[in-house]
């Protein structure tokens, strides 16, 4: 049981507009966004700066970014998040190869150097102490140019926020995410956990 409640999609009409954007991503509007509502300044803010985060300006392709999401999501316990991040990141293209071994990206011959030193800042980002060093600068520096590394410190920014959200509230996860997340991360002993 959530801590609060979400409102039907209905709840406020400038949101439920907004919230079309998640039809593409996640094929639904997420239960966060719908708790969100309680304060319709909050979602749609939200929903803005998700847009704006997500959108693709440079290298940084849509599956990456969701890749980059399911890291710093990974690194928060947020198990709601990594189904979310991971669902997305298959409805973006990303190589199931790929999703089968996200655990394993520093070593597994389907992720690219470039992809290493993009979700090794995820990882390095996401953690509480920080951990980003001059080391993992440097990698990003050899692939990324300024406004690539701060489109990717965008989604990992995000999803801390939506990291902190719903873990907090215990927001119920939807079938599809559940789904997915069964597919591609039960075997690493990911689990629904609270989000019921």
């Amino acid at each position: 049981m959530p801590l609060v409640k979400p409102l039907d999609p209905t709840h406020d009409p400038e949101t439920k507009v907004l919230a079309e954007f998640f039809n593409e991503t996640l094929g639904f509007c997420p239960n966060s966004v719908l708790t969100m509502q309680h304060r319709p300044e909050i979602s749609k803010a939200f929903i803005n700066l998700n847009k704006a985060v997500m959108t693709n300006e440079g290298r940084v392709d849509s599956a990456l970014k969701r890749m980059i999401a399911w890291v710093s999501s990974n690194a928060t316990g947020c198990r709601y998040c990594q189904a979310h991040a991971i669902l997305a990141a298959e409805r973006f293209g990303a190589e199931a190869e790929k999703l089968n071994n996200i655990w394993e990206y520093r070593t597994h011959a389907a992720f690219s150097e470039a992809e290493r030193a993009a979700l090794d800042f995820s990882l390095a980002a996401s953690q509480v102490p920080n951990t980003m060093s001059p080391k993992i600068k440097n990698a990003l520096y050899k692939y990324w140019d300024e406004g690539e590394i701060v489109e990717m410190l965008g989604v990992i920014s995000l999803f801390g926020f939506l990291n902190r959200w719903n873990d907090t509230m215990g927001t119920t996860m939807e079938e599809d995410a559940i789904k997915t997340g069964k597919r591609y991360l039960e075997k690493y002993g990911w689990k629904q956990g609270k989000h019921v």
